[in-house]
Order: structure tokens, then C-alpha cells, then sequence
């Protein structure tokens, strides 16, 4: 059976997985027997497309590739243009909406009207955007599960590294009683150089250069990014309820060499650390730099690798690190949630 898809928003991670999608074709085919067609792509920058047999993604790649735009796609009989988000995702073939607009994480606005729009109109929808999921999980998630429709959002919290997936299928039968976890990969590289011996103005710049700090560092520095990413885990994974304004919030911003001196002396490492505790009932989540003694796997993590550890009743702590960023990896998380779509429809129908 072949998979339908529209995406909404065509940037980096949306590219990335045209990318995978495209190069990857007959091995996912192959080995996986999956086989997926793009029939729209509506950017609110870039433009729209929709052919209700598909697009031509290698052409798709060389437009934006070269031009920025999809106007330069080849015009074949059949295709429409201009269609805006909602129409695409109302009106266009497609069974699975890729949603990876441009979204305001603090009002996880427009992507929680796409998936709105996309689960009433009976399609699947996978994305990255952690806004959405951390303040309307309960909302969309009642609302999927009523169309018979999945969600998908492996990425939300470290990009490809299965941080959801993995609790929930391999940990499955285990109490998660707590979990604690290195979310943001920019404020884990400048504490990394920080005990290297470099300033707190330094390893942002650093960071910044390397392309892993915005120039408004706020959302990183000051544990934001971390707390939107760890509601999500306590919500998906714990099955607690837990808003992003119940969490605890502080960054690094005020870490000083006199701090990371004294953190050596105590035979320790500083480390942003994002975590969610059961207690009586409820769920205590923070963010905050906490002192980690060298012996904890989080201690070892370096750069702007992601890492995160699970407190399980029946087998101990389970730490699982890899990447949190980036297009390619970002991309295979879409992929990851596109292929559990498959295999779920595939078991429904056999």
C-alpha cells in the first residue's frame, strides 16, 4: 500500500526527510515494505504544491535547492498551486499530514489547528514541534483517538533518538517512577567548554558560530527549550498530567568558573538537567544545572549529544543517549513515526 503525504512546511527538517525519503526509496521498500508518495507541500514562504499522484521529489529538492521557492517546479497537468496550509491539509489526498511549520512554541500556534484540521479530516499527522504536543497533548490526543487517526511525535524531544518510543515499547510492563534527562545539546556543549576552561561568553559565542545556539540564545540558556521537552515525557511516557507552567525553570546563564571549579572539587560535572519525579500521585517536574557526580552516565555525556535516564521499577536506571538535532536526524524521526503508522495499518488489515 502506498502512503500518502502532505507536508506542512518544507524548511530543514521537512527537507530532511524529502531527503531520506527520496534516497531511500527502494531499500525502505525493500526491507520494510514501506512505500510513501508526497502529493502536497503547502509552505507559507516557499509556496504550494498538489498533485493528487504525486510529486516529483527529486524535482522538488532542486527548486527550493536552488530558488528557495517551489515556483520553479516543473507545471504538469494536474497539479494545483496555492492552496494555504488548511486547504492542503482539508482538501488534498494525502492520508498522513507531515507537520513541520514554522510554530510559536509558546502558544504552539499554527500547528495545533493543522493537527485540529487534519484529525477531523480523518488523516494521520507525525511532526517535530514540541509546542503542540507539551500544551494540547490531552486536546489532540482525545481527538485522534475519536477520528481513529494516529499522532505521531517521536522528535519532539531528541530529534531521531527514540526518547518516547523506546520507554513505551521496549520498557513496556516497568512503573516509570522518575526520569532525568540532558535535553538541550547547546547549553550541554558550552557547559562542556566551560569546564574545558572557556567563559560563559565564550562557549556561547562558540556555540553560536557552530550553528548550535540561535542568536537569541533565550529558549536554549535559560532551560526553556528542556522544560517544553520534558512535559512531554511526563505526559507520553509517565502518564502524568503536567502543564509547562508547573515546571520549575533555570538555565545556565548565570554559571561562572568559580561554580565549575567548585563542581571539580566535589568530583563532579555541571549538567542542564531536565526531571520528572512521581510523587504521591502527581508529578514534580524542574529544569535546572545540578551538580552530577562523575559516576552518573548523564556525567559522561559530551558536545550536543542529548541523553536521558529512566528510573524503572523492574529493571534499575536505563540511560539512552544519541543525537538531538539536526536535519538528517530530525527527518528519521518523521520517518520513525511514518513506518509505526504502516506496521499499525498493516496489522489492522491482516
Amino acid at each position: 500500500m502506498t502512503h500518502k503525504l502532505a507536508f506542512i512546511g518544507f524548511g530543514v527538517v521537512g527537507q530532511g526527510l524529502a531527503e531520506i525519503l527520496h534516497n531511500k526509496r527502494q531499500s525502505l521498500q525493500e526491507r520494510e515494505g514501506f512505500e510513501a508518495k508526497v502529493v502536497a507541500i503547502s509552505d507559507f514562504k516557499k509556496g504550494s504544491l498538489y498533485h493528487p499522484d504525486g510529486l516529483d521529489l527529486e524535482a522538488v529538492l532542486d527548486a527550493v535547492q536552488k530558488t528557495g521557492s517551489l515556483d520553479s517546479y516543473p507545471k504538469t497537468e494536474g497539479l494545483i498551486t496555492g492552496w494555504d496550509s488548511l486547504e492542503t491539509i482539508r482538501q488534498s489526498n494525502a492520508d498522513t499530514v507531515v507537520e513541520v511549520s514554522y510554530t510559536d512554541v509558546k502558544t504552539g500556534q499554527p500547528a495545533i489547528d493543522h493537527c485540529r484540521a487534519a484529525f477531523q479530516s480523518g488523516k494521520n499527522v507525525v511532526m517535530t514541534n514540541k509546542g503542540p504536543v507539551a500544551l494540547a497533548y490531552r486536546e489532540l490526543s482525545a481527538l485522534a483517538n475519536e477520528h481513529h487517526v494516529s499522532w505521531g511525535f517521536e522528535g519532539t524531544v531528541m530529534s531521531g533518538t527514540p526518547a518516547l518510543r523506546m520507554p513505551k515499547l521496549a520498557l513496556a510492563g516497568n512503573d516509570i517512577t522518575e526520569i532525568r534527562g540532558i535535553l538541550n545539546g547547546t547549553t550541554n556543549f558550552m557547559l562542556m567548554r566551560m569546564d574545558e576552561g572557556e567563559s560563559y561568553e565564550s562557549a556561547l559565542k562558540e556555540a553560536q558560530k557552530l550553528g548550535y545556539a540561535e542568536a537569541d540564545p533565550t529558549s536554549d540558556v535559560e532551560g526553556l527549550d528542556a522544560r517544553y521537552k520534558i512535559v512531554i515525557l511526563a505526559q507520553h511516557v509517565m502518564g502524568m498530567p503536567l502543564s509547562v507552567e508547573e515546571v520549575e525553570c533555570s538555565g545556565i546563564s548565570n554559571m561562572t568558573p568559580a561554580l565549575i571549579e567548585e563542581a571539580r572539587m566535589e568530583g563532579k560535572r555541571w549538567k542542564l538537567i531536565a526531571s520528572a519525579t512521581k510523587e504521591g500521585g502527581r508529578v514534580k517536574a524542574k529544569v535546572a544545572a545540578e551538580k552530577v557526580p562523575l559516576d552518573d552516565p548523564l556525567a559522561s555525556i559530551s558536545g550536543a549529544l542529548n541523553a536521558i535516564t529512566y528510573e524503572t521499577d523492574l529493571l534499575g536506571p536505563v540511560t539512552l543517549s544519541g543525537a538531538g538535532a539536526g536535519k538528517t536526524e530530525t527527518g528519521f524521526s518523521l520517518l520513525i513515526d511514518l513506518l509505526a503508522i504502516a506496521k499499525a495499518r498493516e496489522a489492522v488489515r491482516s
